[in-house]
């Protein structure tokens, strides 16, 4: 066996964690000398900078009127994972998401046959705690998942969740736990509130800034943000800066407007880039009803940020209550204003949870460490040594 590998990632190229995380596994793995496909309808929002290691390979679905409406994505992605492993010797397939991802890579190797890569599949969370667990597609992402020559999830909760919700016996079949990172360099403490003022120009030295990223779906409880953030500005004027969009970004637009705050908030829509602001901020708020782990509440403790956060899914794993975040029950916004308020009206409690925040990052969720791990499983397969 080659010591350079042939991997293809196939992952959702949208503004959301399971494509970053994939997107950086591909690039790490590049790093070190190996060769990359992207296997995706779009370029993925965090490929940037490709060189003759990494392609990408564009999936795209036919326009033809008979299906018309008929969800040609699977078929299409199977199609383009079969053409290019027919000319490419791949590897691995490590694909994110079981649904379409993992089913559409089972089809692809039912017809390669002989020929086929390993499937690796991560899940993420929705893909089982809420698509896959649907009684409509619940079959098939089992068979997808069981399928899988190896699966990883990024937290135990998302672990458990999968053995419980599928009915997978947990001693017949192993799956690796192997956390989110974060590029520590990327993502470092330096607070520069210039970036700020070129959103609030009126911006207090003193003056506290939430800040908020997500896909603005329901789980993510917009509305929450904007408690929070009104709860805190009752006690102590603050301002609050949204990134990200989706459905609903127009309904929190309104509640700010209805509370008279939209001089104090500011929405940018989706960016590719906002480490800066991201760095000068005060607290972040991630008041989910459910996380499988929460990247973007990693990249803020990488950045020395204190996260005030649902008691959910895998958050707790990343966050010790009283520690360097703060926790609360979901939709519990007073509590978690109070949580708020008592970072900011206290400036060496601040750096306090600041400083644990950046130490435990860097002990747990370094990029390195992660991809050794992933590339251990890679090996492994390879070997024809099966983690199950």
């Amino acid at each position: 066996m080659s010591d350079r590998l042939n991997l293809a990632i196939t992952c959702f190229p949208t503004f959301g964690g399971s494509g970053m995380v994939a997107t950086e596994i591909g690039l790490a793995m590049a790093d070190r000398g190996h060769r990359v496909h992207f296997i995706a309808r779009d370029l993925p929002v965090r490929l940037h900078g490709m060189t003759r290691k990494v392609v990408f390979h564009e999936v795209a679905e036919s326009d033809y009127p008979a299906l018309a409406h008929s969800g040609t994505y699977p078929l299409a992605l199977a199609s383009k994972m079969i053409e290019v492993a027919s000319y490419e010797p791949l590897d691995i397939l490590h694909v994110h998401y079981a649904v379409p991802h993992a089913t559409a890579a089972w089809m692809a190797r039912e017809v390669l046959g002989d020929k086929a890569p390993r499937i690796v599949t991560t899940l993420h969370g929705t893909d089982t705690t809420l698509v896959g667990i649907d009684p409509t597609y619940l079959p098939i992402t089992r068979f997808s998942i069981l399928r899988s020559d190896a699966v990883t999830t990024p937290s135990a909760f998302l672990r458990r969740a999968t053995w419980e919700g599928f009915g997978i016996p947990p001693e017949t079949f192993p799956i690796d736990v192997i956390p989110n990172f974060v590029d520590t360099d990327c993502y470092a403490p330096i607070r520069d509130r210039a970036h700020l003022r070129q959103l609030f120009s009126d911006l207090g030295d003193d003056e506290p800034v939430l800040l908020h990223v997500s896909n603005f779906r329901p789980v993510k409880r917009i509305g929450d943000v904007v408690s929070v953030f009104a709860g805190v500005h009752r006690e102590r004027p603050c301002r609050l800066v949204m990134i990200g969009d989706g459905p609903e970004r127009s309904p929190a637009e309104r509640r700010v407007r209805e509370l008279g705050l939209e001089d104090r908030v500011a929405f940018l829509g989706k960016q590719e880039r906002f480490v800066e602001l991201l760095a000068a901020a005060d607290v972040f708020l991630l008041p989910s009803e459910q996380e499988s782990f929460g990247l973007a509440a990693l990249e803020a403790l990488s950045c020395g940020i204190p996260v005030v956060a649902s008691d959910v899914g895998g958050i707790p794993e990343q966050i010790e209550h009283g520690v360097w975040g703060y926790l609360a029950p979901v939709g519990d916004v007073e509590a978690m204003a109070r949580h708020v308020l008592s970072l900011v009206r206290d400036p060496e409690r601040w750096r306090l949870f600041s400083r644990n925040a950046r130490q435990h990052v860097l002990e747990r969720f370094q990029l390195a460490p992660a991809i050794d791990r992933y590339e251990a499983i890679y090996r492994r397969l390879l070997a024809g040594t099966s983690p199950r």
